[in-house]
């Protein structure tokens, strides 16, 4: 009975079309996303405020000299690292719903006490903590999102939900340009606008308590009567929208096989050559992406461009921040995941090379909007391809695992980005920037396995 229960809720779950419920869903989802971007993003927004306030240094004295920015940088990416490697697993074990929220409310209490920090130190320690719950948030909402949506509607949904998260980028890139230079009721504008997203999660914690467990993830735990509750209100709502009945369920050759889960499959044979194809992968791409989002007014101060105006800059270029994922819910399933990623880590190599050779405003923002576009392409891209190479049993801490390369490899490159801007300027950092997305487009275009439209249960077999 739980072996064909198994079936009929993969297969069940996959001949669903799109209705305005499980875009419901994916919105919910999106929101409590929406302050984790405002958090990863606000990093290179308030910078300026922590170096007006004296607190942090743009650059570093030595490599790992902690009243740098860089130390700042790390210490989110080293909590993300800590959430990712050592805690994604605690998803696959208690479930998407529940560890989704307590998650999301340990990064707003950590942000919180952050704000009020006042030595690079104790920033750094309340940066770290919040992060963990970050990194705990970000690999559960990729792996509860393609779980719950048809293998159809898949690149879309993460296309969707990136684009409702990226949209905080201009946001928050907003209130840093009106407020970071000026105090707040004695309170400096980097700190109001830290604690403004901390707030704000609290309340998506509290929207999100209506959404419904992972149906894949109960099957799997043995909780058959709660996955059947979930899914028949999801068929419910499907009839009622088209208005006729839903097709027959397609079943996959092996996805009645729901054995426990362990850590250690990831090495097996069938998912040994995946799991290095992105652990490589997420040691270089964040190279790319945070090398620019992390450090574009520091950049843009660098080439000789005055704070008020790298900070509108930065605004103009945010702007841009949710028009890849927009276009990629119409285009994300129309071509193969895995050259979308290819070809978008080439974009950021160009266009950061012409990037660093730009001192007029035109050029700086045309050339900041298209890596900003190929970034949040490559974003959304990479988020649901992951999380589709590895079974429900696993996915959580698999996912965590080799995401969490991404996060580990940030740490040091912050410093390596700091090294550079000192010594060679914005075309030393974007060259180190290329380098990085060359080595992407090879190891995902000529070793990662094709996904679009396939089962679940099928691309993991």
């Amino acid at each position: 009975m739980a072996a064909d229960a198994a079936v009929t809720v993969a297969a069940r779950l996959d001949r669903l079309p799109s209705t305005r419920y499980s875009r419901k869903l994916v919105t919910l989802l999106s929101l409590g996303g929406w302050f984790e971007f405002y958090d990863l993003f606000f990093t290179a927004y308030v910078a300026i405020g922590l170096f007006k306030e004296g607190i942090f240094t743009p650059t570093t004295k030595g490599l790992f000299d902690l009243s740098g920015f860089a130390s700042f940088v790390a210490a989110l990416f080293g909590g993300m690292f800590v959430g990712t490697l050592v805690f994604s697993w605690v998803s696959d074990h208690y479930g998407r719903r529940s560890i989704l929220t307590f998650a999301l409310l340990w990064y707003s209490i950590g942000a919180f006490i952050m704000a009020f920090q006042h030595t690079p130190q104790s920033i750094d320690l309340w940066r770290f903590i919040a992060s963990v719950g970050l990194g705990v948030e970000l690999v559960n909402v990729d792996s509860y999102l393609s779980e719950l949506v048809p293998r159809s509607r898949r690149g879309p949904a993460f296309a969707y939900m990136n684009f409702v998260m990226f949209t905080s980028v201009p946001v928050v890139a907003f209130l840093s340009w009106q407020l970071v230079p000026i105090s707040v009721f004695g309170l400096a504008g980097w700190r109001v606008v830290v604690i403004i997203g901390s707030a704000g999660a609290i309340v998506i914690w509290w929207i999100r308590r209506g959404l419904p467990e992972s149906p894949r993830w109960l099957v799997q735990h043995g909780r058959l009567a709660e996955a059947e509750s979930i899914l028949a209100e999801m068929e419910r709502h499907a009839r009622d929208e088209t208005g006729g009945e839903l097709p027959a369920p397609e079943l996959v050759a092996g996805e009645a096989d729901y054995k426990p889960g362990a850590w250690s499959e990831i090495w097996s044979p069938l998912f040994r050559g995946r799991t290095i194809m992105l652990v490589i992968f997420n040691l270089v791409q964040t190279i790319g992406y945070y090398g620019f989002s992390s450090w574009v007014p520091a950049l843009l101060v660098s080439q000789g461009i005055g704070v008020t105006r790298s900070l509108a800059y930065t605004f103009i270029i945010a702007i841009a921040a949710p028009i890849g994922p927009l276009i990629g819910v119409y285009f994300a399933d129309r071509f193969e995941r895995k050259w979308q990623i290819a070809w978008a880590a080439i974009g950021i190599a160009v266009f950061g090379l012409l990037f660093a050779q730009q001192t007029g405003a035109a050029g700086v923002i045309v050339c900041g909007l298209l890596i900003t576009l190929c970034n949040n392409w490559l974003a959304f891209s990479f988020h649901a391809y992951q999380a589709e190479l590895y079974p429900t049993r696993i996915r959580a801490q698999a996912v965590g695992f080799v995401y969490s390369w991404s996060r580990f490899s940030v740490i040091f490159s912050g410093f390596i980005i700091a090294f550079f801007l000192g010594h060679y300027g914005t075309v030393g950092v974007f060259t180190f920037i290329a380098g990085a997305m060359v080595i992407v487009f090879v190891v995902v275009g000529f070793f990662g396995p094709n996904v679009t439209k396939l089962r679940l249960e099928a691309i993991a077999t």
